[in-house]
């Protein structure tokens, strides 16, 4: 099948044109408005690229129009504010479309998309390559398998080091972005929903452009978090000082999920493709936790409800919360 991916340039975009070339299909056309794509040479020197959206859509109502050459899906991996604009694009085409986190920053944009999906007869999937972790599929099973009375004590921790880039990047700006909660949470919010059941209370501890912390309460489940991209947050006894260290803590049991992601982006490729992938009803939970944190108010945790990670002066003596 016929692939247009939007986003060219960006940091996640090699993984998705890995997964198109891994699952037998075309990459053969692009767009970004920054032209330093010559990774695409990799996968296909036959591909368009276009650094003007206008020249972009023109080519894709062309092939459209021909018969032949058709596109079957649109990958959409630009900043987050766009997504939702560069997705009814895809969709209009004609295409399914393959869209990175978060895919929307409100509920009501989501029906939005929903309407869309209507219109068009076609569908829009979210990658949440998380769902495909052994780690995850370990801890879920654990779970299921025990019947109980009494909720989960859980630590959910991931510090992924981003260097001054990133503040000065899109991604720094939370008009863009939707803040750390959703460039680098929402996958995390989605694993906890699928594993503990559903959301019954939710509290903001702490929030700033570089990190967040807070509490939830699942059904099965207290759980307390804390998302940062400050190196300086990294556990000092990490081997090798690695950049990222995702964990989660379940009863004091470690399920380490560090490593593992090299192939998630393909495994969702193949599970999209055939007909298992994650619509709008699959992630609409996470985004309405994300939307939720982010117009909560930070208050001061509880006893036995902040994350250990979190340091004191965050929370106390005169720090904003």
């Amino acid at each position: 099948m016929n692939f247009a991916l939007i986003g060219a340039a960006g940091y996640i975009a090699p993984r998705h044109m890995q997964a198109i070339k891994a699952t037998g299909n075309a990459l053969v056309a692009a767009y970004d408005i920054n032209d330093s794509v010559g990774i695409i040479d990799s996968i296909s020197t036959d591909c368009a690229f276009f650094t003007r959206f206008e020249s972009f859509l023109e080519h894709a109502w062309r092939l459209r129009r021909k018969g032949t050459g058709a596109l079957d899906y649109v990958v959409v991996c630009s900043p987050n504010h766009l997504h939702g604009a560069h997705v009814v694009a895809g969709l209009q085409l004609g295409c399914d479309v393959i869209c990175e986190k978060p895919l929307v920053p409100t509920p009501a944009q989501l029906d939005e998309l929903r309407d869309v999906e209507e219109e068009t007869g076609r569908r829009v999937y979210s990658i949440m390559q998380l769902r495909h972790h052994p780690a995850i599929h370990e801890l879920r099973d654990k779970v299921l398998a025990e019947a109980r009375d009494t909720r989960y004590e859980v630590e959910l921790t991931y510090i992924t080091s981003r260097g001054p880039w990133y503040l000065v990047s899109w991604k720094g700006d939370p008009r863009k972005s939707f803040g750390v909660e959703a460039d680098v949470g929402v996958h995390f919010f989605d694993i906890l929903r699928l594993i503990f059941g559903e959301l019954e209370r939710l509290v903001v501890h702490y929030r700033d452009e570089h990190k967040a912390a807070g509490y939830l309460e699942y059904r099965k489940a207290r759980v307390r978090w804390f998302l940062s991209i400050d190196a300086e947050d990294l556990p000092e006894n990490m081997p090798g000082r690695q950049p990222t260290y995702r964990a989660i803590r379940c009863d004091g049991e470690a399920f380490d999920f560090s490593s593992g992601f090299e192939d998630l982006h393909t495994v969702s490729y193949r599970e999209i493709l055939a007909g298992r992938g994650f619509g709008i009803d699959t992630v609409r939970h996470c985004l309405e936790t994300v939307y939720a944190i982010r117009h909560a108010t930070p208050e001061m945790p509880r006893d036995g409800e902040g994350h250990p990670g979190l340091p004191t002066r965050l929370t106390a003596g005169g720090d904003r919360p």
